[in-house]
């Protein structure tokens, strides 16, 4: 049995809460902690965890022997030291994202985890969606060949009061707005699914939120060995929320949501639909099985099968770190408005923390600081693919 602590139990802990729910057999939540603990007394009265204890700092589980691993749900300013400090416990830890604000953060975390021989994994749930798993395996066969260009649309839609929230909206305590806190879930996929590009070019804006340091869009073109590009739109200001990733190949265009066409050419050049091809490629992606438990419930049941085995998760510490790194490149690229070459070396003023808040462009000054924007209702993951 794993014994489970949730350490921040706002919105996002619901996720995790309702995700152990469904492994009643494999673990057990133990302790909720939150710098506000109401909200944590909340959670174990909303869940039924009767047996879990509540604290209000996560310093007071780490001498507990009947804890073994941590979720962290806190803000991101947060998410390094508070995994460190479980891993350095003897305790495994999945984080939130995105995994830090800084990629010295990450690799503090994924030292800590090697000293520690205990299991680092980064929340990036949107993998363990099967249109995502199975696009990934469609690329990965070869059936359409190389990627050429992709497109990622990471479009989500926030309202002014979003950034009133305490931890909102500042470079200090979210360490970044739409690119590093929403379009981490399609970084992530872009990142697994084609690895970093070579350099970097990007475009940052707040175009709706006055009330928030940080950008509310964001606009890279990414270029990768071979001639490969990208494009990726990070974006809190698009109604509807209509997420997709789309892959032009070799050989045909493939995305999620689902979609393959397929293009041959013709004597003189000009295309005509290649239906063999797509019938291949459709064949294929219909073969390949549903994902048993999906989004955090697949995701955490991948992490508890990595602690009951002593293997290693899919979204490791350096999974987690790539996504930061090229989300750094963004950043940088898009302050000092030049083009950046990938990977960014330690000696990078960007590495760190500090770096990125000296020279990051505040857009705005925040105003409002609330401490609950009603942390009981219902929250927006993105599409569903």
């Amino acid at each position: 049995m794993i014994r489970v602590a949730i350490i921040g139990t706002g919105n996002i802990s619901n996720a995790h809460i309702s995700a152990y729910l469904e492994f009643p057999e494999r673990c057990k939540i133990v302790a909720l902690c939150d710098i506000f603990p109401e909200k944590a007394q909340e959670k174990k009265e909303k869940y039924g965890l009767t047996d879990a204890i509540v604290v209000d700092a996560h310093e007071k589980l780490l001498d507990r022997e009947d804890i073994d691993l941590v979720s962290v749900c806190t803000p991101p300013y947060c998410h390094a030291s508070i995994a460190i400090n479980f891993l350095n416990a003897g305790k495994h830890a999945v984080v939130e994202k995105p995994m830090a604000t800084s990629l010295l953060e990450c690799d503090q975390m994924i030292e800590a985890a090697k000293k520690s021989g205990k299991v680092l994994g980064v929340i990036a749930q949107n993998r363990f969606r099967d249109s995502i798993m199975k696009l990934k395996k469609v690329l990965d066969s070869g059936l359409t060949g190389k990627v050429l260009h992709a497109q990622v649309d990471s479009y989500w839609w926030r309202a002014h009061n979003y950034y009133d929230l305490w931890w909102r909206g500042t470079w200090e305590k979210e360490g970044g707005g739409c690119t590093l806190n929403h379009a981490v879930h399609h970084i992530d996929m872009l990142g697994w699914m084609m690895g970093l590009p070579k350099n970097v070019q990007a475009l940052l804006s707040n175009a709706a939120h006055d009330n928030a340091e940080v950008e509310d869009i964001s606009i890279a073109a990414l270029q990768y060995e071979g001639g490969s590009v990208a494009q990726v739109t990070s974006s809190v200001i698009h109604h509807g929320e209509e997420q997709q990733v789309i892959f032009q190949t070799e050989k045909a265009r493939v995305s999620a949501p689902w979609k393959i066409y397929a293009s041959a050419g013709r004597s003189n050049g000009f295309p005509e639909q290649d239906t063999e091809l797509e019938a291949k490629v459709q064949e294929f992606y219909d073969s390949l099985p549903d994902l048993k438990h999906t989004m955090h419930a697949g995701e955490l049941d991948d992490v508890m099968t990595a602690i009951e085995t002593g293997g290693t998760p899919l979204i490791t510490g350096e999974e987690g770190r790539r996504t930061i790194e090229l989300i750094t490149a963004i950043y940088k690229a898009g302050f000092e408005h030049k083009t950046v070459e990938l990977p960014i070396q330690k000696d990078d003023i960007y590495y760190t923390v500090d770096g990125i808040q000296k020279n990051a462009i505040h857009f705005y000054e925040k105003g409002a600081s609330v401490t609950d924007l009603g942390s009981g209702e219902e929250i927006t993951l993105g599409s569903k693919y």
